[in-house]
């Protein structure tokens, strides 16, 4: 999964990784290639700009978090927000922002981008999305683009979180790669289209460095990601698996249009907070 394999990986493995070895790889990763991340898709994501995944559907488009005046003077939580590109838009439209992410080098980036941005932006927090140190029934809205959610082995435990920190009648809204993708090569040409693994295992993907994790994706089936939302108290509204755009001809990583055209590459999920 990923980008492709980091500079100092000697090999990758299907094996269990927990929570902190998770951690401290996914930190140590995103610290490191933080800036050659934003070098590289910066263009795609823009400064201001909420991206729900690499077909290139904005929130202006999708309207995952709802009509536009729905953010105006709300409590946002950004999770696993990288430079903070989504918390930016959301706090263009009206919203008090608060983003998060676990790397500190994502969070530099994020500062660089405020330096040079006209518009509001958000405040900076780093944090593990698992455990945000945010007070209970905070915020309006909570979502991610991509943030956090594949990177935690907890990720029932990342729910709950979400959970808390949501007010009641409140909106949980993240992208994820579509659990789908896992049985598949991760490859933009031919070769990705033949799958060549279980969808069913759930066996982490882990890039090692000289004997330790470098690097740590987790996947769930959609049936997995589904009941953590409900089991975390939530009501699921919607999962959305949006289609490949004609116009857009990126290739990211593993997504490409050749493969966008035939099965889904992101799965957004949407989910309320009962009032009750």
């Amino acid at each position: 999964m990923g980008d492709g394999w980091s500079d100092g990986t000697n090999s990758v493995a299907r094996r269990e990784s927990g929570q902190a070895e998770t951690v401290a790889a996914n930190r140590s990763w995103w610290d490191r290639e933080a800036e050659d991340y934003l070098d590289e898709h910066g263009d795609f994501l823009g400064d201001a700009e909420l991206v729900w995944g690499p077909e290139g559907w904005t929130e202006s488009q999708l309207r995952v978090l709802g009509p536009p005046e729905a953010l105006r003077g709300a409590d946002v939580l950004e999770f696993g927000g990288g430079a903070a590109q989504g918390g930016r838009w959301c706090a263009a439209q009206g919203a008090r922002v608060v983003s998060s992410d676990l790397s500190s080098g994502m969070l530099r980036t994020a500062r660089h981008i405020d330096a040079r941005s006209p518009g509001p932006a958000p405040t900076l927090l780093q944090s593990d999305a698992t455990r945000l140190g945010l007070a209970d029934s905070s915020f309006d809205i909570v979502f991610s683009a991509y943030g956090a959610t594949p990177f935690v082995a907890d990720s029932a435990g990342l729910m709950v979180e979400l959970a808390r920190v949501l007010r009641p009648g409140g909106t949980l809204a993240f992208s994820t790669s579509h659990p789908i993708r896992w049985a598949f090569p991760d490859v933009p040409g031919p070769e990705g289209l033949t799958a060549t693994a279980s969808y069913f295992d759930e066996t982490p993907y882990v890039e090692d460095e000289g004997g330790r994790a470098g690097y740590v994706e987790h996947h769930r089936t959609m049936g997995h990601r589904i009941a953590e939302i409900l089991e975390a108290g939530l009501v699921l509204r919607a999962v959305l698996e949006p289609e490949w755009p004609a116009d857009n001809t990126a290739v990211w990583g593993g997504w490409s249009p050749l493969r966008g055209q035939r099965f889904p590459g992101t799965a957004i999920f949407v989910a309320t907070r009962p009032r009750g």
